[in-house]
């Protein structure tokens, strides 16, 4: 569905836009796993995929998740979208369902550290991956060769807030035919709409940005409708069939939903619909109080480095500011003094101390010794990553007030 109207007014009428029951301006929650049919020729039409639009087993998806799918197709303007349980479950869906032995996948070395780890499993299963710094498109060209089917990069990299060479990759990919696929977790599609610099498909963990409130899990694959499936080798033949938009997407959610069962649930799919429609206030907010802190950290005498796009020392601040709306609520900085990070974190007051990301609430983690431990250190020294590097995911409490948080645990850590 395309539309002259704003973001957010297109995201608060999305359900009653799609079609609601019974007059609620909120798609219900539709809790049944099975769906019944007046005729058997139905019944099996869905199964041979001759009849459209009607849902068989809700491990494939409901009429809840159909309507969160509507709405994100819509922000990301894409062609379709399949929801997940999770971010990783969307992740996996996309490598394990479009990839084969033999295939060879080029993806930034700056990437989630669960990312990271699934890249193991690729080679385990006989698909070769390629890690390199993307934020130069000749580290992707060099890396490519007769068996790479894919390129996959994050929006901006978490904890280190590289940003790839988006229009670069985008360019390369069309010009090799290879699927260009990209984390757009972070940035959100209010702030940065991947397709814009050529992206086939499109990964979120709904939980962040877009569901935004720490309470409820949740994953998609968005189809920017850019890439040319009739192209593409691994889809099976007995999804080449219809609308050729489509074929990565069918195969994605029977693979992924029907066979590997990374299903989101109805009531989670309500939350994030929910949370989405404050997701532009809430990138506005996060990411104007994000560079002010960022700006207050860079000039503290504590602080070795600050890792934020949206300063002007950001190795790639130019491409930020000529492709993102704003720069988002992810931030991390490294301690002059590292054996002092982890007493600086204790002291801490606003903070949350926790593993994740995307919260009303500012939340807080040492870096090396957690999400990135398991990497291991040569892994981490690759990345850029030290002993002391913090980061944080800004929340929605007033600026002064975290920058005074920061101000007191810096001066007693």
């Amino acid at each position: 569905m395309t539309s002259h109207r704003g973001f957010t007014t297109d995201v608060v009428h999305s359900d009653k836009a799609f079609g609601s029951e019974d007059g609620s301006v909120h798609k219900a929650i539709h809790t049944s796993t099975q769906y019944g049919f007046d005729k058997v020729e139905d019944l099996i039409g869905v199964f041979q995929g001759t009849k459209k639009g009607a849902y068989v087993y809700s491990r494939q998806g409901t009429p809840t998740t159909a309507a969160l799918e509507a709405k994100l197709t819509q922000m990301e303007a894409g062609v379709g979208t399949v929801s997940f349980a999770s971010g990783m479950a969307a992740i996996c869906g996309v490598f394990l369902t479009l990839l084969r032995a033999g295939d060879h996948l080029v993806a930034s070395r700056a990437v989630f550290g669960n990312t990271n780890s699934i890249f193991g499993t690729l080679g385990d299963l006989g698909i070769g991956v390629s890690r390199v710094d993307a934020s130069e498109v000749e580290h992707v060209a060099a890396a490519i060769t007769p068996a790479t089917r894919m390129v996959f990069v994050e929006t901006l990299s978490n904890p280190g807030t590289q940003i790839a060479d988006l229009e670069g990759i985008g360019r390369l990919c069309r010009e090799r035919g290879l699927l260009f696929v990209v984390d757009n977790t972070i940035l959100s599609p209010y702030l940065f709409r991947p397709g814009s610099t050529g992206a086939g498909l499109v990964v979120h963990s709904l939980t962040k940005s877009i569901c935004g409130h720490g309470n409820a899990l949740g994953g998609a694959v968005v189809d920017t409708g850019l890439f040319d499936w009739s192209a593409y080798p691994n889809i099976s033949e007995v999804y080449r069939k219809g609308d050729t938009r489509q074929w990565g997407l069918t195969q994605i959610r029977k693979k992924g939903l029907r066979d590997m069962g990374g299903t989101l649930s109805a009531q989670h799919a309500h939350a994030i619909s929910v949370g989405a429609e404050t997701l532009a206030l809430r990138m506005r907010q996060t990411s104007a109080a994000t560079l002010e802190i960022a700006r207050y950290l860079e000039a503290h005498p504590a602080i070795a480095k600050v890792y934020y796009p949206g300063l002007s020392s950001h190795p790639q601040h130019e491409r930020a500011q000529k492709h993102f709306l704003a720069a988002g609520w992810l931030l991390s900085f490294e301690l002059k003094n590292a054996d002092a990070c982890l007493a600086f974190i204790d002291r801490l007051q606003l903070a949350v101390k926790a593993t994740g990301l995307g919260d009303t609430r500012t939340l807080v983690i040492p870096v090396a010794h957690t999400i990135f431990w398991e990497a291991g250190a040569a892994v981490r020294a690759q990345m850029g990553i030290s002993d002391g590097m913090v980061r944080l995911s800004v929340g929605l409490e007033e600026t002064a007030d975290l920058i005074a948080d920061l101000r007191q645990a810096l001066e007693r850590a």
